[in-house]
C-alpha cells in the first residue's frame, strides 16, 4: 500500500472520529438544554462540552488535511 494511499485512510479515520466527537459534543448540550436546568449549571455544562467540541473540531480538520494532501501527492 503506497504512503499517499495511508495517508489518506488515517485522514478519513480522524475526520470520522473528529465527526463523532462533534455529535457527541451536541448531543452532551442538546440533553442539558433538555433537562431544564437553571442558567447557572445551563453554563456550565455547556463550558463542560465546549474543549471536547474544540477538540473534535481540530481532530476533524488535520484529518480532512491530511486527506487533501494525500489526494493531492498521489
Amino acid at each position: 500500500m503506497p504512503l499517499f494511499e495511508i495517508l489518506v485512510w488515517v485522514g478519513t479515520a480522524l475526520s470520522l472520529l473528529g465527526l463523532a466527537g462533534l455529535i457527541w459534543s451536541i448531543v452532551k448540550v442538546a440533553r442539558a438544554k433538555r433537562a431544564a436546568l437553571d442558567d447557572a449549571q445551563l453554563r456550565a455544562e455547556i463550558r463542560a462540552a465546549l474543549p471536547l467540541n474544540l477538540g473534535a473540531l481540530f481532530l476533524s480538520v488535520i484529518g480532512l488535511m491530511m486527506v487533501i494532501v494525500g489526494v493531492f501527492l498521489s
